[in-house]
Parts: C-alpha cells; sequence; structure tokens
C-alpha cells in the first residue's frame, strides 16, 4: 500500500478533491503523517495541494 500512495503522491494535484479527501479527517483536518506512512516532503506537497483544493472550493474548510 505504501509503494501505491508514493507513486500516486508523485501525481499529486489539487484537483483531484477524492484522493485529497482521503487525507482529511471528518473535521476536515489533515491527518498526521504517520497514518499514511508518508515523508516529511510528501506531507509539504500534500499540504500544499489540500490549501490550494480548498482556496478553489474544490474541498471544504470545516466540516459541520
Amino acid at each position: 500500500m505504501e509503494a501505491a500512495m508514493s507513486k500516486k503522491l508523485a501525481n499529486l494535484d489539487y484537483k483531484d478533491a477524492y484522493f485529497l479527501r482521503r487525507f482529511l479527517n471528518s473535521q476536515g483536518k489533515m491527518y498526521p503523517p504517520k497514518k499514511h506512512g508518508l515523508s516529511a516532503k510528501e506531507q509539504r506537497e500534500l499540504a500544499v495541494a489540500v490549501k490550494r483544493a480548498r482556496f478553489m472550493a474544490l474541498i471544504p474548510y470545516v466540516i459541520k
């Protein structure tokens, strides 16, 4: 699973909202990197993609 996850993160895009939601909990917060086995670099790239997707209203800032 880890190999598939980092292979998919190589093609990370903020427009893929369904993929980004996998990394958010029920409140809309990002999971820590240990949960999915991400490196620090991958976590930073993921954070930028999530922030861009939130700004473009593809995923919500807060889920109630």
